[in-house]
């Protein structure tokens, strides 16, 4: 009896696996793969990308073409090289290669991918978009913030002034009058002030705060290329992701709150600053995707 049960369960497991063969095969067969690389095991073809990927990939198209299939890790990935594949990615089927893969950056630095640059192609990224057009940067707001940028500029000009006669750091003196004109723009009022004593981060902690933003957003997080061991983190780039992150969100907070309270005592409040604008769409009922708090913190986070 176990003989016959352990012969029909062997039979069964070799049906199913000659039929996933075939399957594999079948649709192998129907797709028309561009050239490439053969990937290795469970890397794929990482191993062919150096610590300069658009280097390492001009290398590879060379070799095999403007359009290439790669591996990488478990995911396959196409690469146009040229104009007339770019055309194709971005114009012809634009709307197929519209969202970026989910990634740990954007699950950990954009609250769940809820800004523009991390979500997906959907009714709440074509909302996001309109606010952007119609909202935060059409020409009528931009001009409206003339008096910020020349202010900043007048400030500019008196600290290089201070500093003549000696050389001096160009660099972190546009960075400051970056993020001032941003800060007047987006939250309202200069938030990086070494002035403010009631700041909630200090401008050196800030700027540290966004480089660490940027590096993590752009890393090669072998996580979001394995899943399967994205919980060791063996990089370490997610728990930085997640640091990070709570650093932005003490000051959002605050941000926000300030922003509330200020609404709040104000009749007929008319909005000053970006922030504001987005306080102001987060209660407009007739939004096709509600705007909830922690898109307005990650709309907030991303204009910087």
């Amino acid at each position: 009896m176990e003989a016959q049960i352990w012969s029909t369960f062997k039979v069964i497991c070799i049906t199913f696996l000659s039929f996933w063969f075939l399957a594999k095969i079948f649709r192998r067969s129907k797709l028309n793969s561009p050239p490439g690389p053969k990937p290795w095991p469970i890397i794929g073809n990482l191993n062919l990308i150096g610590s300069l990927p658009h280097q390492s990939l001009h290398e590879l198209s060379q070799k095999y073409g403007p359009l290439i299939q790669l591996k990488f890790g478990s995911f396959p990935v196409v690469v146009g090289s040229s104009v007339e594949m770019a055309k194709i990615f971005l114009k012809t089927m634009d709307v197929t290669f519209a969202s970026r893969p989910k990634t740990a950056a954007g699950k950990y630095t954009t609250y769940n991918y809820s800004d523009i640059t991390w979500s997906p192609y959907g009714p709440y990224w074509r909302q996001a978009r309109k606010m952007c057009l119609m909202e935060l940067f059409s020409t009528k707001r931009l001009e409206s913030y003339e008096y910020i940028r020349a202010e900043e500029m007048k400030s500019l000009l008196k600290e290089v002034f201070k500093s003549s006669g000696k050389p001096f750091p160009l660099k972190d003196y546009l960075s400051t009058v970056s993020l001032n004109v941003i800060s007047r723009m987006v939250l309202g009022k200069r938030y990086l002030d070494k002035s403010n004593q009631n700041a909630v981060v200090s401008p050196e902690e800030f700027k540290k705060m966004l480089d660490e933003l940027f590096l993590l957003n752009g890393v090669f997080n072998i996580g979001d290329l394995i899943p399967w061991i994205s919980f060791l983190d063996l990089q370490g780039y997610v728990k930085r992701m997640k640091t990070v992150s709570k650093k932005f969100d003490r000051f959002l907070e605050h941000v926000l709150d300030e922003h509330e309270e200020r609404r709040k005592k104000t009749e007929g409040y008319v909005s000053r600053d970006m922030v504001d604008v987005l306080l102001e769409l987060a209660e407009d009922p007739s939004l096709e995707v509600k705007l909830e708090r922690h898109g307005v913190k990650a709309f907030t986070q991303v204009l910087f």
